[in-house]
């Protein structure tokens, strides 16, 4: 007597979400923790980020412990878990790192391009005064407790916002590196 023929709604909604490790207590040290959070998933297709982040939403994921062998190179340069393509060939290929299917998108950045990123934030902040320096830091590291995914750029509920006028820090790096070169001062 099974409901095969059944549509609609549940029954009975749940009243709470399922929350995979709702009895154990986490230790905040391991990798996924307060401490060392899991890194951010990148080199592949939307599809295949989905696929993961389900995993880690429901406590199915299971991080790399040793970095694993590429398919294409052979070579040990596998860093992130279920990835089948080390980075380097991923984006040779323009490819997916998951499903290896050839892919328009690809979702996440690479090493070289958060380095660029974080030496104009960091001139971003030289060039900033002493104060607007300390604020700026806070709200980063604030956002990065609260929220891996977040951004310094975010203007809702942060004092950046109102500290950087600029839609984001790029725009502010520019207008100062643009102050400097001149050498004026101009008030705003």
């Amino acid at each position: 007597m099974s409901g095969g023929n059944r549509s609609g709604p549940p029954k009975h909604q749940n009243k709470y979400a399922w929350k995979p490790n709702a009895g154990r207590k986490i230790n905040e040290t391991e990798v996924g923790g307060r401490f060392r959070p899991l890194s951010e998933i990148t080199g592949v297709c939307p599809r295949c980020k989905e696929q993961i982040e389900w995993k880690r939403r429901y406590g199915k994921y299971k991080p790399l412990l040793q970095p694993a062998k590429c398919q294409r190179c052979s070579k040990r340069n596998v860093r992130q878990a279920y990835h089948n393509l080390c980075s380097g060939c991923a984006k040779e290929h323009g490819v997916c790192a998951k499903c290896c299917c050839s892919r328009k998108q690809i979702v996440g950045r690479d090493l070289s391009e958060v380095e660029a990123e974080q030496k104009m934030l960091d001139e971003a902040i030289k060039n900033s005064r002493e104060r607007e320096r300390r604020t700026l830091l806070r709200a980063m590291n604030k956002g990065k407790s609260k929220n891996s995914n977040s951004t310094p750029s975010d203007t809702t509920g942060n004092k950046v916002g109102q500290l950087f006028p600029n839609a984001s820090l790029e725009d502010y790096a520019k207008l100062n590196s643009v102050k400097t070169i001149f050498g004026a001062s101009v008030a705003h």
